[in-house]
């Protein structure tokens, strides 16, 4: 059995689906399930939504594939594109994620992407306004997480194709975890 990367998709929770970042999100979400990834996001609203959406477009969409981790307990308030709904309850406490792509966002964005980065995970930030644009191609902070990876960063993507390329290209590579606070 081949296993399938899991990559979460974060960014704005309050996007309607004429903007631009939505757009970006649904590109993104069909994308990964084009190429053999699974997609886990926070199951609510835009970028999150859109990814979903994005997903089930996908030829190679399956039932299954996409997964939403909801802040709360209530299951009527994940999107309806999503496959599998978790309600943890956890509120914020469930940003510890995987391979993360972020698409704008704002302060729970920046606290999926510091705690992606603490986790040593691959992160993608999209160039677009919030803060996965203001991140894209910086260190989060001087921790050398890979000593390795004298490049390692939080890489930019300016579109879907971008965040493919990245995937394909360091997540091999991105294989440490975070195991305590020494």
């Amino acid at each position: 059995m081949t296993t399938r990367p899991l990559i979460a998709v974060v960014g704005d929770a309050r996007l309607s689906p004429g903007d631009p970042k939505y757009a970006l999100s649904q590109s993104i979400g069909k994308m990964l399930i084009d190429e053999g990834y699974r997609l886990l996001t926070g199951g609510m609203g835009g970028v999150m939504e859109a990814a979903h959406r994005g997903a089930r477009s996908s030829d190679s969409w399956y039932d299954g594939c996409s997964i939403g981790l909801l802040p709360g307990t209530d299951l009527a308030k994940a999107n309806a594109y999503v496959d599998i709904v978790i309600p943890t309850g956890l509120d914020h406490g469930r940003n510890s994620v995987v391979a993360l792509v972020a698409v704008g966002g704002g302060a729970g964005t920046l606290s999926e992407i510091a705690f992606a980065w603490i986790h040593r995970r691959l992160i993608v930030a999209l160039n677009c306004e919030g803060w996965s644009g203001r991140l894209a191609g910086e260190r989060l902070d001087g921790r050398i997480r890979y000593p390795e990876l004298p490049d390692d960063r939080i890489y930019a993507a300016q579109h879907a194709a971008d965040v493919i390329s990245v995937l394909q290209r360091h997540l091999p590579v991105y294989t440490a975890r975070h195991s305590r606070i020494a």
